[in-house]
């Protein structure tokens, strides 16, 4: 009963009072993305969610317009140069993903849920993977997205081009991570995890997930 209907009224509840309250803040983000950078406020990007069906994910700008196109494509290292000034703010923060919460509210992402990917990315899930997560609506954050907080550290450090480090090393894990939640969603666990990820952006170098979790997959 959760899934299906508590766990989207909890959205829009949680969606819509984070959005009245931050919108004075949000403002301020917007102005300052207008006078900077490539003076575009937001970006949208196709990533694969529920019935593994595509939407538009809505975040700040942080990187110059072309850089899908540009030096490692969909993969973004620590101090990638496509970083525009103060989306390297937006990035440590977590603060370019606050837009999603219009995601959440218009119904093609929840609170909390499996990372969305791009297409590229998520097809290197196996069958099996891609459709366990796909009967799950993605999220703003999750398990995943608190283990794999600092990727783009991992990334800078790889000795090996980037997509096929990404491939061997952290897709596998990633749909483990995500093949456990599909199967553990309740409201409960929801709550630890809104809690886990405040926590995580204030100590980002806490393990503190696998502790509250003990019976999730291994690194």
């Amino acid at each position: 009963m959760y899934k299906y209907f508590f766990k989207r009224v909890l959205d829009i509840f949680l969606s819509l009072t984070a959005i009245i309250l931050l919108s004075p803040f949000f403002l301020i983000i917007c102005l300052g993305l207008l006078l900077t950078g490539e003076h575009y406020i937001f970006y949208l990007q196709k990533r694969i969610g529920l019935y593994n069906k595509e939407f538009n994910i809505i975040k700040f700008a942080t990187m110059l317009k072309n850089s899908p196109n540009m030096g490692s494509g969909v993969y973004t290292a620590k101090n990638d140069t496509r970083i525009l000034p103060l989306g390297s703010f937006l990035r440590k923060t977590k603060i370019n993903e606050f837009p999603q919460l219009l995601n959440v509210l218009i119904g093609n992402m929840s609170v909390i849920g499996p990372r969305p990917l791009v297409k590229k990315t998520y097809n290197f899930y196996s069958k099996e993977i891609r459709d366990r997560i796909g009967s799950v609506k993605p999220g703003i954050s999750g398990v995943q997205q608190i283990i794999f907080r600092s990727e783009d550290e991992m990334l800078k450090n790889a000795d090996i081009p980037l997509e096929e480090y990404y491939k061997k090393n952290i897709a596998p894990y990633k749909g483990r991570l995500e093949n456990w939640y599909s199967k553990n969603i309740s409201f409960y666990n929801d709550m630890l995890i809104i809690l886990l990820t405040i926590f995580t952006v204030l100590s980002r170098k806490s393990n503190l997930i696998f502790k509250v979790f003990k019976d999730l997959p291994k690194k």
